[in-house]
């Protein structure tokens, strides 16, 4: 694992590093499987956006992880603000979320990249992100099986052009789509969640994400449930929707949107997008996630002074 590390920080620091620190020590074995304390009621909290030092509100949300006492903790990209860096992670992040490091699973989002290859991201998760540079790895969790994608594949500006093939891009013949069929043929579990951090649908100002479209169709077909993502500075809850963006509550994965992690401010919302149950732009929070043996609870968490909430359950695909 040390030399993994060392490896992963290579890569960010050429020219560019006026100083060496050392991370803080991982697990003696990191593993990505997470066993809960009730297996029939996994609870996880999930957000993305989070750690902006100064002014961010990441000590607020980690003080609601606390108080739900999870079994997993979720973080949906963009981690750390602006640049993902080395510094960013060990003075902001790792003060506030960094306590339930041992039990995170993280997605990379694209500010991330503004390091080169999301190096001090890879290196500061201890291999609770997958395989180095690549973004994508799967873990059960209860009765769940949970897949992280890697989604910067579309034209965000912040994403530099080499990364999409770096990891090997999101379209239908990418090793991540490939990797996604013989994982979910692997794992043919009664209930699945994804997450990645661009989301395929939100009313948020940066819009949904069609480079999602596909991948979102082979979680579809294998009859997944719950899609998390971030990047969009809001909380919005969708009904089941198919790839192409229309309700089916037969087939279709319900997606919730949770970038309320601290990063302030929020995104206003450009135009409601179909399908869209609920949405809230002035309330930072977290999402809570009881993952059951044949469905699922949620329940968003406000910040302390928010008074928001959204709350419900469902089942999972027959």
């Amino acid at each position: 694992m040390l030399a993994l590390r060392a490896l992963v920080l290579a890569a960010t620091c050429v020219s560019a590093c006026s100083r060496t620190r050392e991370l803080p020590p991982c697990d003696a074995s990191p593993a990505l499987p997470v066993t809960p304390k009730d297996p029939a009621a996994a609870v996880i909290v999930a957000a993305g956006d989070i750690a902006e030092c100064p002014g961010g509100r990441q000590e607020e949300t980690a003080a609601l992880v606390e108080q739900i006492g999870p079994d997993a903790v979720f973080t949906l990209g963009d981690t750390t603000y602006p640049d993902g860096t080395l510094d960013e992670f060990l003075d902001c992040y790792h003060p506030s979320w960094g306590k339930f490091r041992p039990i995170t699973r993280a997605v990379v989002g694209n500010h991330e990249y503004h390091a080169p290859r999301a190096g001090p991201f890879f290196a500061y998760f201890c291999g609770g992100v997958g395989a180095p540079f690549e973004g994508r790895a799967s873990f059960d969790i209860g009765a769940w099986h949970v897949v992280m994608l890697n989604s910067n594949c579309g034209g965000d500006l912040d994403v530099p052009a080499s990364v999409p093939d770096d990891f090997g891009g999101c379209g239908p013949d990418s090793p991540q789509a490939r990797w996604l069929k013989e994982d979910l043929a692997a794992h043919p579990s009664r209930c699945t969640l994804a997450m990645w951090h661009h989301p395929r649908f939100t009313s948020g100002e940066h819009g949904s994400a069609d480079s999602m479209r596909h991948l979102w169709r082979v979680l579809q077909d294998a009859g997944a449930d719950v899609i998390l993502a971030g990047h969009a500075h809001l909380y919005e809850r969708f009904a089941p929707m198919n790839a192409e963006g229309q309700i089916d509550v037969v087939r279709g994965m319900r997606g919730f949107v949770i970038g309320t992690g601290g990063k302030v401010p929020l995104h206003a919302v450009d135009e409601v997008h179909a399908g869209s149950e609920i949405r809230n732009i002035d309330t930072h929070g977290v999402l809570r996630l009881e993952l059951r043996s044949e469905g699922y609870a949620w329940r968003f968490v406000p910040a302390a002074g928010g008074s928001f909430a959204d709350e419900g359950e469902a089942a999972c695909h027959d």
